[in-house]
C-alpha cells in the first residue's frame, strides 16, 4: 500500500460541502466520458463513486454495507468520515481486470482485488469473482480508513479490514478467523501485538497473520471497554496529527499482560 500524503484539514461543515463538490465533478465526468472506456453502470453511496462494466443492480445490497461501515467507524471507534471520495472500477471478467491493471497500474502486484492510494484520493479495483462482496467489504475498508487518516499501521489496517468483509451480522461470532484462533491458542499460538506492529509490508503477511491481524481487531472493538477506548485515543492522535506511539504500549498501560487479556477475551466470548 502506498504512503499517504498529509491531508488539508477544514471544518466539518466545510469538509462536507469539499467532498460533496468533488463528487459532483466526478459524477460530471462519468457523464461525459465512462461509456469509451466501455463502464455500463456506476453507483454513488457515500464518498464511494463506483463504475463497472457490467449491471451492477444484484451487489446493490452491498453498497448499502459500504455506507453502514462508514457510519460504525465514525460511531464506534470516532474516526471522522472520508475526506474525499473514493473510486471502485469493477470489471466483468478476471481477463479484463487484469489488462486493466497492466494498462494502469503497471507497478502494482497483481491481487484478486486491491486498494490503491499515491497521491490522489483512493481506488478501489476487483473483478465479478464469486468472492466479490468479501472483496469489495474488505477494500472498501482500507479506502475507508486511508480517506479519513493520514497513517494506519498495515497490521491495524488488515486487522480491520478483516473484520469488516464479513456481512455484519457475522462479524461479531461467525467470521471464519474465529474458530481458527481459538485452536491457535488452545495450542498456545497467541499472537504478540509487538510482533505485529513490526509489519510494513503486505509480503510479511500470510495467512496465520491476517487472523492475528484480526483477532487483535476484534478484542479491540469487543474486548472491554478499556480496549475500544485505547483504540479510540489512538486514533484521535492520528487524526489530530499527533504523534500516537504504539497500540501495544497503550494497552500495556491498561493491561498488566495484553496478550493474556486477548487469550481471556476468546475464551469468554461467544
Amino acid at each position: 500500500m502506498a504512503a499517504l500524503p498529509m491531508p488539508f484539514r477544514h471544518s466539518e461543515g466545510r469538509q462536507n460541502a469539499v467532498l460533496v463538490c468533488l463528487v459532483t465533478l466526478w459524477l460530471l465526468f462519468i457523464a461525459n466520458g465512462v461509456d469509451a472506456q466501455g463502464w455500463r453502470d456506476h453507483r454513488v453511496v457515500g464518498p464511494f463513486v463506483c463504475q463497472a462494466d457490467f449491471p451492477l443492480v444484484e451487489y446493490d445490497h452491498v453498497f448499502s454495507e459500504l455506507g453502514q461501515i462508514q457510519q460504525e467507524l465514525t460511531a464506534r471507534l470516532g474516526l471522522p468520515p472520508a475526506q474525499e471520495p473514493i473510486a471502485i472500477y469493477l470489471f466483468e471478467t478476471e481477463r479484463r481486470y487484469r489488462d486493466y491493471l497492466r494498462q494502469q497500474f503497471p507497478d502494482v502486484p497483481y491481487r484478486r482485488a486491491l486498494f490503491y492510494k499515491d497521491q490522489g484520493p483512493g481506488v478501489v479495483l476487483a473483478y465479478r469473482s464469486s468472492q466479490l462482496e468479501v472483496d469489495l467489504r474488505h477494500e472498501c475498508t482500507h479506502a475507508l480508513l486511508h480517506a479519513s487518516l493520514p497513517m494506519v499501521p498495515l497490521w491495524l489496517d488488515e486487522g480491520l479490514a478483516e473484520y469488516f468483509e464479513v456481512p455484519a451480522a457475522e462479524r461479531a461470532s461467525e467470521n471464519p478467523h474465529h474458530s481458527a484462533i481459538k485452536w491457535n491458542m488452545r495450542f498456545g499460538m497467541v499472537p504478540e501485538l509487538k510482533r505485529l506492529e513490526s509489519w510494513q509490508r503486505l509480503d510479511e503477511m500470510g495467512r496465520s497473520e491476517y487472523r492475528y491481524a484480526w483477532a487483535w481487531a476484534h478484542f479491540l472493538l469487543h474486548g472491554p471497554p478499556q480496549a475500544r477506548q485505547t483504540l479510540q485515543a489512538y486514533f484521535a492522535d492520528v487524526a489530530a496529527h499527533a504523534p500516537p506511539g504504539q497500540v501495544s504500549d497503550r494497552l500495556a498501560r491498561v493491561y498488566a499482560d495484553p496478550e493474556g487479556a486477548l487469550v481471556e477475551h476468546f475464551k469468554r466470548f461467544r
